[in-house]
């Protein structure tokens, strides 16, 4: 089976990341859920630092394939 590696960034306030991950996954389904429980994570109330605002996924070529953002909860992740 084929894996590929996906990078997970968490954005901040203006577009910056604030947390960064690296997944291999055999596609891009099982790193969307992981980066959508990295966004849960990021958003808990007692965690320190810049709010969490959006989640995004770049492939190994460098285009982003997914974007999830507070602005988003509640009509489900869009796909890339």
């Amino acid at each position: 089976m084929l894996r590929e590696t996906y990078h997970i960034e968490i954005i901040g306030p203006e577009d910056a990341p604030v947390q960064r991950a690296s997944v291999r996954t055999a596609g891009l389904d099982a790193a969307r859920e992981r980066a959508l429980r990295l966004f849960r994570r990021a958003r808990v109330p007692q965690r320190s630092g810049p709010s969490a605002e959006a989640v995004r996924i770049v492939d190994g070529a460098g285009t982003e394939v997914f974007r999830w953002s507070v602005w988003d909860e509640g009509t489900g992740p869009r796909r890339g």
